[in-house]
């Protein structure tokens, strides 16, 4: 337990529950009082995720391709569960954040890599939320630096009011804002048809919307990377333990997720539908500019109430946004240097934690406001970015779920380890196909579909070699332990705890896994290059 703050009464937005309040909750008024009190976690890390990054993404998609790109949508519902349920089982389960985990396990490198890239890319993730920002106030008639320090002023009071309490309600009135999308959707009226065949028919328009399939591939990777972003796996953890949120609540928890996913892929598909109806047959497909663009776009077809509401919305995704990337760097960042960080203490009492928050809110504040900052390379780089980092991120969440000493009887099983598997498999996949892309613009979906098929008969290969070794390490196992069980895996479950990380001997890393893990960082960075050349050349195209 890094900060004693984390230790006490759960005090959420809707609700308290008491630290010594152990009884069973039977009736439905009891299930829904406890529900109120633990909703939050789940609710903002994924409508945080509908940000002004977001807007931008899902609005191109429906300028250039209409609804044709729904479907990513319904793929990545799973993965936003499988990869938030483990964050979250994590965080109660352990009391740690996300990066010391890493850190204590796999050593100060890996964690120093991991805690890099999410800095760096957190970085220009808050940039892209204070652009959204001055995108929706240009768009209301609100003066740009107005509007900007306006924003940053509210969130950053927000988090030094020192109450977890009234941090949580104002991100929840923020989440409520995210509603706004519905309504919008409405105002369009998109072809209920054409939406449901965007949501069953999978499919790569290359023909539509200019720059190729090297552009489409750009667009469908930064759907992934802004619906399933890294911030979130160190949001989610540390902000659980913040909550006090222990194993015994953790059902209440994953609904908390589930309802937070409903929101986050139904405010995607409004946007998306909103933004198809809107440029429908006007020939704007290729020509994308920003956000404010859009809101122009959807008041010429609705109305301007209709235009007003979706700056509205993006002002508010901005800021809630702008939230939780925030925060996720703040505790990242206290758990490696092991500083008070917790919303439950005062500024006096976590100067370190409070100050890179407002660190990060300022220097995002500042460099939009700096006249002739690359803002659009800025936007159209992050998501991708993000997309590509994902891969790495999710390795080490794997691992450390299925670290017994970490997580005792809370480990995967054994269907959530083959599903993660073949989540990296395809995230890696995506990621390959983005190179080749760049390499060769004019690569078909035929080549494509090739260069899947390969990854898929590597992917299988490697499955079936862990597979093998996995048999053989639990045949050793069986072999030395006999019929003893382990004592943890029979213990109740809602009462174990990781014990303090000190007292845990550290891993060892396999020959394999190391090698494993040096050619996916590796990779990473070839990738990493190749997209920012990529962003750079559409900049300069446009």
């Amino acid at each position: 337990m890094l900060d004693d703050a984390h230790v006490g009464d759960i005090r959420g937005a809707l609700g308290t529950i008491a630290v010594g309040d152990h009884a069973a909750r039977t009736t439905l008024s009891a299930k829904l009082k406890t529900l109120l009190a633990i909703v939050g976690p789940g609710l903002i890390v994924m409508i945080g995720d509908n940000d002004a990054g977001a807007f931008s993404t899902y609005g191109q998609a429906g300028q250039n391709y209409g609804t044709r790109l729904l479907w990513t949508l319904l793929l990545l519902i799973p993965v936003l569960y499988v990869n938030q349920e483990m964050v979250l089982r994590l965080g109660a389960v352990t009391g740690v954040g996300h990066a010391r985990l890493i850190m204590a396990r796999f050593g100060r490198l890996w964690g120093t890599f991991e805690v890099i890239d999410l800095f760096l890319l957190n970085g220009l993730t808050i940039v892209t939320e204070f652009i959204g920002i001055t995108l929706a106030a240009s768009y209301l008639g609100v003066p740009k630096v107005v509007a900007v320090l306006f924003a940053a002023g509210v969130i950053i009071a927000t988090a030094f009011t020192g109450s977890f309490r009234a941090f949580e309600r104002v991100a929840m009135t923020f989440c409520a804002g995210s509603l706004l999308l519905i309504p919008l959707y409405l105002m369009t009226h998109p072809s209920g048809s054409q939406m449901m065949r965007g949501f069953t028919v999978p499919g790569l328009p290359s023909g539509a919307g200019g720059g190729g399939m090297a552009a489409v591939m750009l667009l469908v990777i930064g759907i992934v990377g802004t619906t399933v972003a890294p911030w979130q796996l160190f949001f989610q953890q540390s902000y659980v333990i913040d909550k006090r949120i222990t194993p015994r609540f953790i059902k209440y928890e994953k609904a908390d997720l589930w309802i937070g996913i409903a929101v986050v892929v139904l405010g995607a598909a409004a946007l998306m539908g909103a933004t198809a109806a809107a440029f429908a047959g006007t020939g704007a497909a290729g020509h994308f500019t920003d956000s404010a663009g859009l809101a122009h776009g959807v008041a010429l077809y609705a109305g301007r109430v209709a235009g007003a509401l979706f700056a509205i919305a993006l002002l508010d995704a901005a800021i809630i946004g702008a939230f939780a990337v925030s925060l996720s760097s703040a505790y990242a960042i206290g758990d490696v240097l092991g500083m008070k960080h917790s919303l439950h203490r005062g500024v006096g009492q976590a100067k370190g934690f409070y100050a890179l928050y407002a660190a990060l809110i300022g220097g995002a504040a500042t460099i939009v406001l700096i006249p002739g900052s690359p803002l659009g390379l800025i936007t159209e780089g992050v998501q991708v970015l993000a997309g590509v980092l994902l891969p790495a991120a999710t390795v080490f969440l794997l691992m450390l779920c299925n670290d017994k000493a970490v997580l005792g009887p809370w480990v995967n099983t054994a269907k959530t380890n083959a599903f993660t598997s073949v989540v990296i498999a395809a995230l890696v996949t995506l990621s390959i196909v983005l190179v080749a892309s760049v390499m060769f613009p004019a690569i078909t979906a035929t080549q494509i579909i090739a260069i899947v098929a390969g990854c898929a008969a590597v992917a299988l290969t490697a499955v079936c070699w862990l597979g093998i070794q996995g048999i053989r390490r639990r045949g050793r196992s069986v072999a030395t332990d006999g019929d003893d069980s382990d004592g943890a895996a029979h213990a109740d479950r809602m009462m174990w705890r990781m014990p303090p990380l000190a007292e845990l001997a550290v891993p060892k890393i396999t020959g394999a896994r190391r090698v494993g893990l040096i050619a996916l960082r590796g990779y990473l960075a070839v990738a990493m290059v190749m997209v920012v050349l990529k962003v750079v050349l559409m900049a300069v195209a446009h």
